[in-house]
């Protein structure tokens, strides 16, 4: 039996942004909990192994599992939501239960075979997201990568659970869970790091996401969603996941794209501008977790309660109250963040292996990477409601826009800039982001508005 009451049918605009509002609210100050913890794990890793080669070997070898995860798991959340909303609230609990099973069998089969291609691709992926690493450090990003390949379905898993509970309104304790990973990878390196070296990372790795997963899964047990991998054969509500899956994750696949055109042009420039990169995205990163990912995580269910029930107006009050409120929030942090980059590297990574030189380098691309947040925080608002409306199509173009002006934009700043350049690049095309979501966002509320007059 499901612990958790349903969410009533949308009723005034009023309750629907209350509720939004208490939502974003839990996640946020869950997520700043959250970040604490990752803010003294990156202390800590910044003081063991500051811009090392081991470092940067370390973090190439993670971003393809980061990538994996965002792709097909990402990918499945933003495609069942909507229509796993729909079928609970028109169709009841049990069939909700079976699309949910036949979601996560998909998914974790999925996540196992793209780990298992990229493992075999890995000596012919890593030369190309590494071009300038020498023999040896190549050698030994493919080796973390190996063993890092299991974080894959653990991390996986642990996102779905998490966004089916966002659905019975619990936001809190999903939000705090992945503390876990950060809390392993700190204590991991404190106590191995002189063992282990760059190894004592991985282990840590390892060990927080399968804490991670086993947290969700049971979470979301105890709150009436089984954990079961079942095919309960095609049904119309699983054929429409699939609709909308294959071009959220072919967007997603064009967008992964551009975090890899990003990293191997930072590695043909000078050694550590893959770390200085790094690490300047995790600052920008706290902002837009805390912020932008708050409010696109609460609005989702919302949103697509909204549509389920085709309250239009609803849909509109809803969009531009969040629109408003994001923007007037994240702009000024934005500001701040840029005058005081300098002073936040320095007080939080300059120690140990971390010098003056990598202040220097590391603040000048948090500067421009700042730029990117208010448009970044408003236009996920567009994009969830995008989602939620089943158009995912639209968020294709929109990511194949997005990399060839990544491309085009890297090629030309980051010889002015270099890897500054890369993070102005950035913030550039996700100006272009915004006023495209922002468009698509009007007109598909404008089209529903007619149709239903």
């Amino acid at each position: 039996m499901f612990s958790a009451p349903q969410i009533a049918p949308p009723c005034k605009d009023s309750s629907v942004n209350r509720s939004i509002f208490r939502a974003a609210t839990s996640v946020g100050a869950a997520g700043i909990v959250v970040k604490i913890a990752a803010v003294f794990k990156e202390i800590a890793v910044a003081g063991v192994y500051g811009r090392s080669d081991a470092m940067d070997a370390f973090l190439a070898a993670a971003l393809i599992p980061g990538l994996l995860v965002n792709l097909i798991s990402e990918s499945m959340n933003q495609a069942l939501v909507p229509t796993l909303i729909r079928v609970r609230e028109h169709e009841g609990r049990e069939r909700a239960q079976q699309l949910l099973s036949i979601s996560m069998l998909w998914v974790c089969l999925l996540l196992v075979a793209a780990s298992g291609a990229m493992a075999l691709a890995a000596h012919g992926v890593f030369p190309l997201i590494a071009s300038h690493f020498s023999p040896a450090k190549m050698a030994l990003s493919i080796r973390l990568f190996y063993a890092l390949l299991p974080v894959v379905l653990m991390t996986g898993i642990a996102s779905n659970c998490t966004a089916v509970l966002n659905t019975l309104d619990r936001f809190a304790l999903p939000a705090l869970a992945p503390m876990a990973i950060s809390v392993s990878i700190l204590l991991g390196v404190l106590a191995w790091s002189g063992r282990l070296g760059i190894w004592a990372m991985v282990y840590s790795t390892l060990a927080g996401a399968a804490i991670h997963a086993g947290l969700m899964a049971w979470m979301m047990n105890a709150h009436g969603y089984r954990f079961r991998l079942r095919w309960y054969g095609m049904t119309e509500a699983t054929r429409e996941v699939g609709r909308q899956y294959g071009p959220v994750l072919v967007s997603g696949v064009v967008a992964s794209g551009g975090l890899v055109v990003d990293q191997a042009m930072a590695a043909m420039l000078p050694a550590g501008s893959v770390s200085a990169l790094v690490y300047a995205t995790r600052f920008v990163s706290v902002v837009l977790t805390l912020l932008a990912g708050a409010v696109a995580t609460a609005v989702t269910p919302y949103f697509s309660r909204l549509i389920a029930y085709r309250d239009w107006s609803g849909c509109r009050h809803t969009l531009r109250t969040w629109v408003r409120i994001t923007a007037l929030v994240s702009a000024p942090i934005a500001a701040l963040l840029m005058a005081g980059a300098h002073f936040l590297v320095r007080i939080t990574l300059q120690h140990g292996a971390f010098g003056r030189r990598d202040t220097a380098v590391v603040a000048q691309v948090l500067i421009m990477f700042a730029i990117q947040i208010p448009f970044f925080a408003v236009s996920r608002v567009f994009y969830r409601f995008i989602v939620a409306m089943r158009r995912t199509e639209l968020i294709l173009y929109c990511g194949i826009l997005n990399l060839g002006l990544d491309v085009a934009l890297n090629l030309l700043l980051m010889h002015w800039f270099g890897v500054a350049g890369i993070a102005l690049a950035t913030s550039l095309w996700t100006v272009s982001t915004f006023f495209y979501l922002w468009y698509w966002s009007r007109r598909l509320l404008t089209e529903a508005s007619l149709r239903a007059v």
